[in-house]
């Protein structure tokens, strides 16, 4: 069930994706920026398990998860930040931009879809929680995202690969790897391996 929470949660990740693709393709949005974000993450993450913090705390409030809140607050955006800072260093700036889109657009389409209207078992994993409808609406979404700085055929295997990287949980020693890591990562992989094999 989509509650308001998880709602507000996905729309202001789509905001703020939207808002560092826009910076970083202008060059306002610098690496060490990002950087310096994932610091002052951490720092208040910390500070907010033992003192009310204004604005993130309200922030958590709203926004955060009841069990993140408890373990690791302000732990979605922390790990969105670093995604960032990954594609930003490992691909061509074009290719960071649509991994950026990619997991702004289709990470939280496919959340709020799925949760709303899914019905459909995912085809891709039998035990996920993520739901057809919103693997599919994801995978749009992304694709409409990441258009926007890359060819065609790059967007939708971009998009493809990441939304389906993230119904499939890729595991790490047992604990399941955020959806901020994986998404960006394999989509800016997926689009340098089109591009690389499939135009040359």
């Amino acid at each position: 069930m989509l509650t308001a929470q998880e709602l507000h949660r996905q729309i202001l990740h789509l905001l703020v994706g939207v808002a560092v693709a826009v910076t970083f393709y202008f060059d306002i949005l610098s690496p060490l920026a990002v950087f310096l974000g994932i610091i002052v993450g951490g720092l208040l993450s910390i500070l907010s398990k033992r003192i009310k913090v204004p604005i993130f705390d309200f922030l958590l409030n709203h926004i955060e998860r009841e069990e993140m809140r408890k373990t690791f607050p302000g732990r979605g955006m922390i790990f969105f930040l670093v995604g960032v800072l990954l594609v930003i260093q490992l691909f061509p700036k074009d290719i960071a931009l649509a991994a950026i889109m990619i997991l702004a657009c289709g990470d939280s389409v496919s959340h709020i879809v799925g949760e709303r209207y899914g019905q459909i078992q995912n085809l891709f994993n039998e035990r996920s929680k993520k739901l057809f409808e919103g693997t599919l609406a994801g995978t749009l979404a992304g694709f409409v995202g990441a258009i926007v700085f890359v060819p065609f055929s790059e967007a939708l295997v971009g998009s493809f690969a990441a939304m389906i990287a993230e119904v499939i949980e890729i595991d790490l020693n047992g604990k399941p790897l955020d959806d901020n890591l994986i998404v960006p990562l394999v989509a800016g992989t997926a689009i340098l391996l089109v591009r690389t094999y499939l135009y040359y």
